[in-house]
């Protein structure tokens, strides 16, 4: 019970920490529709699942003896998000001033391509590897029973979901989505420099000897 509240308690501070996961849920929410984030969360939670299991298969000791592989993560992953980045800063440029508040039409929602997103995003940031092949990886030692090492998986990723979904709500409400279009540019633009700039960080930012 006490691995179990100390992972839940590193996770919510990672969770929290601000990020690509937490830009692309909150614009997301803001722009277009709570179903459509809520689609992007689980997307989200999907990545984590997959990192997470990757961790109790043994993740850390795969990108510790092939360097090169964490390399190809960080520049895929980079290339991912300066894509997200220009994407963003391309609506923020044709962004009008006086624009109305968005009027979500839900026949043209999308829910499949913003989990798809979602996931993508997740996947494309490799801290999350890093996060899950170091920090996570410390708690679960070789003595570990299954039920426990599943159960720490289905932890993190509720926990995942639950964070998001709450992200989602509150950037999905009527006045945070006034407040999105009072801001749109900026905010897209922030967001969109964001982006870019990290995932450029992930690809110049280290090389490999």
């Amino acid at each position: 019970m006490n691995l179990m509240l100390t992972v839940a308690l590193v996770q919510i501070v990672a969770l929290i920490t601000p990020g690509p996961d937490f830009f692309f849920v909150s614009q997301l929410a803001a722009s277009r529709s709570r179903r459509e984030a809520l689609a992007g969360v689980l997307g989200i939670a999907l990545g984590v699942a997959a990192w997470a299991a990757l961790a109790l298969l043994g993740l850390q000791i795969l990108l510790h003896r092939l360097a090169w592989l964490q390399r190809g993560i960080a520049i895929a992953g980079g290339a991912y998000l300066c894509w997200m980045g220009f994407q963003m800063l391309r609506a923020a440029w044709k962004a009008k001033p006086d624009a109305a508040a968005p009027v979500v039409d839900v026949r043209q929602s999308n829910p499949w391509r913003a989990l798809v997103r979602g996931l993508a995003t997740n996947l494309a940031n490799p801290k999350a590897a890093v996060y899950f092949a170091s920090i996570f990886s410390a708690f679960v030692g070789e003595g570990m029973s299954a039920a426990t090492r599943w159960g720490l998986w289905a932890m993190v990723t509720a926990e995942t979901f639950a964070w998001f979904a709450l992200v989602a709500a509150i950037f999905a409400l009527p006045a945070m989505r006034r407040g999105y279009v009072r801001a749109s540019r900026w905010i897209d633009g922030g967001a969109g420099a964001i982006f870019t700039l990290f995932g450029l960080h992930l690809i110049f930012g280290r090389r490999t000897a």
